[in-house]
């Protein structure tokens, strides 16, 4: 069996966690590296703010698409919600609440973060899914529990992704407009799997609004 993820290196950049205010956790797509990742969250990089990257075995948090079902993708899928509970929970050891934590990730990892987000409502600092969605086939119930409580949320994608369905999309950010979240949507045309200018300046003024209080 292929190696699950607990126990996997993290990756950190920016201020220590001890002295850090806020925490960005940003977690890579199949097949990336949390160096990958962190050069993408070096686009928001803030000098109060501590930046965490985990490492998914064998560089993929789970093995089919995130549109099969669910049980195709166990028991990776469970190991990679928990490796990032795990580390939000390292994060709120530190002295860090939720409220002072955002999640970012590109693709497979986009994908697990809001899923995370969604299991584990709450208020959080932010959250930005690039090219990515909630995990599950088509007809999936979205039931969650708990409030987002205005956590503001940016989603970006194609509306040709070969891996993104537009309408797995779309209904990733209805359901957590469901949950209280506060979602900016953003849909490009014949944009290819990567992110965009517009993205980067969108979650920059995002990142700069959490830390300043705005």
């Amino acid at each position: 069996m292929a190696q699950l993820h607990q126990g996997q290196p993290v990756m950190a950049m920016g201020k220590p966690l001890d002295e850090a205010q806020y925490v960005m956790i940003a977690i890579h797509g199949r097949g990336a590296s949390p160096q990958d990742i962190l050069l993408l969250a070096n686009e928001f990089k803030q000098d109060d703010w501590a930046y965490l990257a985990p490492q998914a075995a064998g560089s993929q948090w789970y093995p089919q698409s995130f549109m099969a079902p669910v049980d195709a993708n166990e028991p990776y899928l469970s190991s990679a919600l928990q490796a990032v509970g795990d580390l939000v929970k390292h994060v709120n050891d530190a002295g860090i609440p939720n409220e002072r934590i955002m999640l970012m990730g590109f693709s497979q990892g986009a994908c697990l973060a809001s899923e995370y987000m969604a299991r584990n409502a709450g208020r959080y600092a932010g959250l930005a899914v690039f090219s990515g969605g909630l995990i599950g086939p088509e007809g999936t119930p979205r039931d969650y529990d708990g409030t987002l409580d205005s956590t503001p949320v940016f989603v970006g994608c194609s509306d040709v992704d070969f891996h993104i369905p537009v309408t797995r999309v779309n209904e990733t950010s209805e359901v957590l407009k469901g949950l209280g979240a506060e979602v900016d949507e953003r849909i490009y045309p014949g944009m290819p799997h990567t992110v965009n200018d517009d993205e980067i300046k969108a979650v920059q003024a995002m990142v700069a609004n959490i830390a300043t209080g705005a």
